[in-house]
C-alpha cells in the first residue's frame, strides 16, 4: 500500500473514480514537467454537491466539498501520471467558490482542499491558492478546484 493510500484510509477517505470530462477540454495535460489538472467538482455518495455559500449553504458544506474536489484532484491525477509518486510537488489551486455576494470566508472554504493536499503530500502538498468567489459554477456546483502539479520524468 502506498503512503497516499495508507494515509487516505488513516482518514477514512477514498479517492473516487476519476470523473469524465462534461464539456470541450481534456482532464489534464502535462507540459514542461507540470500537470495541469482542469477544475474538478465535489462529489458526496456519487452526488454532486451543490448550492451557494452564504445562500443555502454554510462553511463547514463547503470545507467538505473543497475536499471532496481535492479527491478527485487526486484521483486524476493519479490517472494521468500512472502514479501518485511522481508528484513532486503542488504548486498551486485554484478554488472557485459559489457564494453570496456578503459572504467573505472563501479561504475558510478552501482550506478543504489545502489541507488535504498537505496531509497527503506533507510540505511538497503546500502550495500557493487562490480563493475567490463567483456567482455561480459549472452544473450549480458549490466548490471547483483546480491544480498545478511539478512532476518527477516518467
Amino acid at each position: 500500500m502506498s503512503t497516499i493510500a495508507a494515509t487516505l484510509a488513516e482518514l477514512g477517505l477514498k479517492l473516487p473514480v476519476a470523473a469524465a470530462p462534461v464539456a470541450a477540454y481534456v482532464p489534464a495535460v502535462e507540459a514542461g514537467g507540470l500537470l495541469h489538472v482542469s477544475g474538478q467538482l465535489p462529489f458526496r455518495d456519487g452526488q454532486l454537491m451543490t448550492g451557494r455559500l452564504g445562500e443555502d449553504r454554510d462553511v463547514d458544506y463547503g470545507y467538505e466539498a473543497a475536499q471532496n474536489c481535492g479527491l478527485m484532484l487526486v484521483a486524476q491525477i493519479e490517472k494521468a501520471l500512472g502514479s501518485l509518486d511522481r508528484v513532486e510537488r503542488i504548486v498551486k489551486l485554484g478554488v472557485f467558490i459559489s457564494s453570496d455576494a456578503r459572504f467573505t470566508d472563501q479561504p475558510k472554504v478552501a482550506n478543504g482542499a489545502s489541507e488535504l493536499m498537505v496531509k497527503l503530500f506533507g510540505d511538497n502538498g503546500r502550495h500557493a491558492r487562490s480563493a475567490v468567489g463567483v456567482p455561480v459554477l459549472p452544473l450549480g456546483a458549490v466548490v471547483e478546484v483546480d491544480a498545478i502539479v511539478a512532476v518527477k520524468p516518467a
